[in-house]
């Protein structure tokens, strides 16, 4: 072999790895390139949705490529991650999920995926927490009538949960009054809302989906579960004004990628939270909502994940709290 033919094969040998390494590189600078799909692993209709529609507009816009949302409800929030958890790792398939999908189901489930190695993080969006509501036909006004009813009839009252992180919430409302309330399952914050409404359920924890249903008189709110009021309610007492303080749900929802996808597109995509989290119109909109806009680093996002998910095992270790 003479040496110009072994030039040539090496040339040759290093333009293939550098072809190899192209894609990947430049779809990272090339992004966005084509549409993008947000995965929602809740029903239509409840809170991650709600929020998902908000973000997905003002992200089309940003990043000048559509949005879809594709809801994949599920396995407590699983199905849907999964699925991103498994895709290609390019930046169009993403997933808007509530915390407790991220940081409670590892210590309820085996899951099929780890949140914390196969998803990477890109911005906590919103700050939120939760009202407790019951059906306008049952007769309390407070909570503490609520549980002065539950106390009288131990095991008929019932609620309703759709993620496992508000069934765990209720359980620890329940150890702490000391009350007997059976647990009703939804596939999701929309179809659990629509329970009480309904009237199969008497009492939820709800992301205040609920609010124009307590304004026409459906559901009526027995306290916010925070230590302070909301702004928007500002007639409903706090949990720790209604006497029972240390009795309180924050929770967040926040866009991962999947865990391979390379740090430009996840800087990309941050960038672009950070932008609609600050427009005034989708301020006021979070607000409104009860939601308080975040668009936190990825850095950020990773360090309350792992926090997070240590805490609730240590609650579920204590608790014994098994799901049903």
């Amino acid at each position: 072999m003479t040496r110009f033919t072994t030039l040539v094969r090496r040339r040759i040998a290093l333009l293939a790895l550098g072809a190899a390494l192209l894609p990947s590189g430049a779809g990272a600078q090339d992004y966005p390139a084509k549409p993008i799909r947000m995965v929602v692993p809740f029903a239509p209709g409840g809170t991650t949705d709600v929020l998902a529609r908000i973000v997905a507009e003002k992200l089309q816009q940003v990043l000048k490529q559509p949005v879809v949302v594709d809801s994949k409800p599920g396995a407590n929030g699983m199905l849907g991650g999964d699925t991103v958890a498994k895709a290609a790792p390019d930046g169009y398939t993403i997933l808007l999920t509530v915390a407790s999908a991220q940081t409670l189901n590892p210590s309820l489930y085996k899951m099929p995926y780890d949140p914390l190695k196969d998803l990477a993080p890109i911005s906590q969006v919103i700050n939120a927490t939760v009202l407790m509501v019951v059906n306008s036909s049952v007769p309390v006004k407070t909570v503490q009538e609520f549980v002065e009813l539950a106390k009288a009839q131990p095991g008929k009252l019932n609620y309703a949960y759709g993620t496992s992180g508000l069934q765990l919430f209720v359980e620890t409302f329940k150890a702490a009054t000391g009350t007997d309330i059976v647990a009703v399952p939804y596939k999701g914050t929309a179809p659990q809302l629509s329970a009480v409404l309904s009237g199969e359920v008497a009492m939820t924890m709800d992301p205040f989906t609920a609010i124009p249903h307590i304004k026409t008189g459906r559901l009526r709110p027995l306290a916010v579960m925070s230590a302070n009021r909301f702004p928007s309610l500002p007639d409903v007492p706090s949990i720790t004004e209604a006497g029972y303080p240390g009795v309180e749900l924050n929770s967040w929802l926040a866009l991962y990628a999947p865990g391979a996808t390379p740090k430009p597109i996840i800087k990309t995509l941050h960038e672009a939270i950070v932008k609609i989290v600050a427009m005034p119109d989708v301020r006021e909109r979070l607000l409104s909502l009860n939601y308080v806009p975040v668009g936190g680093t990825p850095e950020q996002l990773m360090r309350l994940s792992v926090e997070e998910t240590a805490k609730w095992a240590k609650v579920v270790k204590d608790t014994g709290f098994k799901i049903d």
